[in-house]
Parts: C-alpha cells; structure tokens; sequence
C-alpha cells in the first residue's frame, strides 16, 4: 500500500474508532432505568431538584433583575418550587435554549423541564410527562398594519410565518396554514424582531405568553389563531423510566389544579416580577440593567482568557505531533485537527455538555472553557504548523551544527522564529475565540450573549441590547488587535536592532 492511500484511509478509519470508544462509555439511562426506579430517592439524597427551563416565556419563565443580579422567575418557576417543596428538596433553575432542554434531560445534566412543554407523541417516545397542570390555547402575534387583512390563520395562506423551534405552535403552523414558509428561530425575542421588521407575517404562540409581549411592544397585536389545541396543555417532563418523580410531580399538580392555584397565584405572582418599560426611555431602561452586561463581559473575558491559553497549549503539541515521523503521534494530530474542524463549534459545545456530560458531570462553564480550548487547538496546531515550516531548515542544521539537540533546537531556535511570522494570524484567532464564546450561551453560560437575552426578555426592547454588546465586542476585539499590533511591531524593531 503506497503512502498516499494509506493517508487517505487512516483519518476515516481514526474518526470511527474515536466515535465508537466516546460511544461505548456514555451509559444507557434508561436501561438502568428500566430495571430500578431510584430517581426520587437519589434526588432526596442530594437535597436538590434541578429544574431545566428556556426563560424567554413570559409568564411562565423570564429572567428578571433579583437581588444578586439576573433572575428567572415565572408561573413555571412558581410550581418547580411547589414540586421541589413537596418532595422535601431545594429547586435549582438552569437556563438553557428551548430545543436544548429535552436533550439535557435524557444525559441527566438537569432532573425535570417545565418551560410551557407540551406533551406529544414523539417527545414521549424519549422522556416522561406529568399530567398537565396549565392550558392555554394559541393566537397569532401580527402587526397592528396587518390587523385588517390577518383575521385567523387561514389568511396567511402561502405567507411567511415564525415560531419558536420545538413548539407546538411550530407543528400547528406546519399542519395548518397551506403552503407555509415556516422559520423556526430558538428565542422569542428574536421572532418578535422579525415580525416587527417586516420579516415574517406572524407568530403563533401561546394566548399568555402572546399578550405578555403584546403588551409590552407597540405595533403588535394577538388575534385568535384558530388552530385546534386539543391535548395541549402545559406537562413538566422527566427521564425516560423516572415514575416515581412523575408521581410525586402529578400529587402536586393535582393539589394546585384543585385549588385552580396555577391561574389564581402563581401567573398573578410572574406577572408582578416583569417591569413595565414600556414608557421607558432606552437609555434608561438600558442603563438599569449595566450589571448585566458588566457580568457578561466578565464571563466572556474569563472564557476567552483560558481558552487562549489551553489552545496554544494544544496547538503547539499537535503542531509538534503533526511534524512528528512517529507515524502514530501523526495519525492523531490529523485526526484531531481534521475532525474538530470538520464539524461546527456549537456541535461541539453541546457534545461536551450533554455527551461527555452523561459520563462526568461538567459545569456549563467549564464545558463551554473546554470545547471552546479544543476547537481553537485545532486552528492554533495549523498556524504554528505554518510557522515552524516557514523557518529554513538551515536554521535547524546551523543549530545541530553548533551541539545543540534537536529538542533544543526547536525550542530556542524554531519556535521563537515561528511565533513572530505567526503572531498576526494568533491575534486573528484570538479576536475570533472571543466572538465565539457567544455560542457558550446556548447551554446556559452567562457570557455577553446570554446576558443580551436576558435584557431583552426583561426588558422587551430587541434593538438596544444587541446594539449595545455589539459595541462592547467591537471595543474588547480591537484593544486585542491594538494590543497585538504592538507586540508585533516591537517583534520587528527587535529584528531590525
């Protein structure tokens, strides 16, 4: 077998085996499951219910200013504490992305999900659901300029239409309207931008919800949607073989349903905690909120700061493997680099959270430091790669020549040649890890982008926020470019010296 092609099979056939060994040791809950139901009593064990939610909801779940910053409160908060209560345990709220939650609940980074879910013939293929304890039906969020052409669902025949990913409202509109261009966008926030821009005719969503936004923007309007909401009442959802959380969850909502608990205290209580900026000035109402954006850059600093520094760690000892002759120590620098930048960072961000999660439970934090430092290796081993094949080998030579090792060599030799020629392309790496840990928001890390969508959902102003950290990443990117093109030039004023 020539060299060629015993390259071209060695990365599938590495990528496979890598695939299958990650595979074999993440567990099959619920085969454990299956056999012994231990999940009421380990939650009691650990005293705490740890409850997955998207707080883009209002009422049921939204991030508010509380004492010590950022918040979620909501009705659906109001009944994880009620559930948590009754089961003698603390509830902790985590705060991810809609379509995130259910895949959290199957890897057991979280314990329960109430976050305004339906219960559906495919979800309950993979988790289990409590009774329902809420139902509402749908309307239509639409432009004021649009109320008297828009009057049901039939009018948007062929119209763009949005909706939340994962959402009934999204399958009702897929089912209902004919010939539906249907965008589905993660955060509500964002489709109540799209609407007002013009981007799309309406928003099915849910009636509390709708008037919640409603009433808190003008220029829209909610109207009924018309699409049938049989059996879509509001479920928490629990592992896949979790019966005896079901139960203890389903006593609950059976006392809170008795006493009509839900509508009478815990929707009148959310409502309570969500300000009316309404005739707020955005300055103001931006102004209010500096503790949030304060904490987001502090985040997003920490993130980019250690990822930095472990991505040039791992580059460098790719870079090293990748040149190396040891045929193995290059199979796996190939494998690595190819792979990681093969597939997207976001893919990568969620497997180490909910994949790797399964196996060791690892911070959102920490998970998103981590796959953040693995992805930027990848990049980094190739611009060091770049660097060290730039220096001539007569650099080498003269340095083994002169009775230095090759290891010596290629520390005081090499390497300090290589760094200069490539410090341009690591400050470019740089400034795109710190935009990159924005994804780190999509498993609940309070970085820039995280706390932008919790002004917005506090706030109900979709403009500003974005604005505003568009120009904090603008400032911390180019004092980065700035920084490093002062090194730069004090690179070359050396060399020229």
């Amino acid at each position: 077998m020539n060299k060629s092609l015993k390259n071209c099979l060695l990365l599938p056939i590495m990528t496979l085996l890598f695939s299958l060994f990650i595979t074999a040791f993440i567990p099959s809950h619920n085969v454990q499951a299956a056999t012994q139901d231990n999940y009421l009593n380990n939650i009691k064990k650990k005293g705490t219910l740890v409850m997955g939610t998207a707080p883009d909801y209002p009422p049921y779940e939204f991030i508010g200013k509380g004492d010590s910053g950022s918040q979620v409160y909501g009705a659906d908060i109001d009944l994880g504490q009620k559930i948590a209560k009754n089961m003698d345990v603390k509830l902790k709220v985590k705060s991810m992305g809609f379509d995130s939650l259910l895949v959290a609940l199957q890897t057991h980074k979280i314990d329960m999900v109430i976050a305004g879910l339906n219960k559906t013939p495919e979800r309950a293929k993979s988790v289990d659901f409590s009774n329902s304890y809420y139902t509402a039906g749908s309307s239509l969020v639409i432009n004021k300029a649009d109320k008297n052409k828009i009057k049901s669902y039939k009018d948007l025949k062929n119209s763009s239409v949005g909706a939340q990913v994962g959402s009934v409202q999204y399958d009702e509109a897929k089912k209902f309207i004919k010939g539906v261009n249907l965008k589905g966008m993660e955060n509500i926030n964002d489709l109540v931008l799209a609407l007002k821009s013009n981007k799309i005719a309406a928003i099915p969503m849910d009636n509390s919800v709708a008037q919640a936004y409603v009433s808190h923007n003008d220029g829209i309007t909610k109207i009924n949607s018309g699409f049938s909401t049989e059996g879509s009442g509001n479920n928490a959802a629990f592992p896949k073989g979790a019966q005896s959380l079901v139960n203890s969850a389903n006593d609950t909502i059976k006392e809170i349903n008795a006493k009509n608990e839900y509508v009478k205290n815990f929707v009148p209580d959310a409502i309570k905690h969500m300000p009316d900026n309404k005739n707020t000035s955005t300055a103001n109402s931006m102004w209010q909120y500096k503790s949030f954006f304060i904490e987001g850059i502090k985040n997003t600093i920490l993130i980019s700061v250690i990822a930095v520094i472990f991505g040039i760690i791992l580059g460098i000892i790719f870079a090293l493997m990748r040149l190396s002759h040891n045929w193995l120590l290059h199979a796996v620098a190939v494998c690595y680099i190819e792979f990681i930048r093969g597939t997207p960072q976001l893919v990568q961000i969620m497997f180490v959270y909910f994949g790797l999660g399964a196996v060791v439970n690892v911070p959102a934090l920490t998970a998103g430091i981590v796959a953040i430092s693995i992805n930027s290796g990848a990049y980094v081993a190739e611009i060091i790669r770049s660097g060290i094949t730039s220096i001539s080998v007569g650099q080498n030579e003269a340095a083994l020549s002169l009775g230095l090792s090759s290891k010596q060599s290629m520390r005081y030799i090499v390497l300090p040649q290589a760094f200069k020629n490539i410090w341009p392309a690591l400050g470019n790496e740089l400034v795109t890890l710190i935009k990159d840990s924005s994804l780190a928001s999509t498993i609940g890390v309070g970085e820039l982008m995280y706390q932008m969508r919790a002004v917005q959902a506090d706030t109900y102003k979709g403009v500003a926020p974005i604005a505003i950290i568009m120009v904090i990443y603008f400032i911390i990117t180019f004092a980065i470019s700035r920084m490093m093109k002062y090194f730069e030039g004090k690179f070359n004023h050396g060399t020229n010296d």
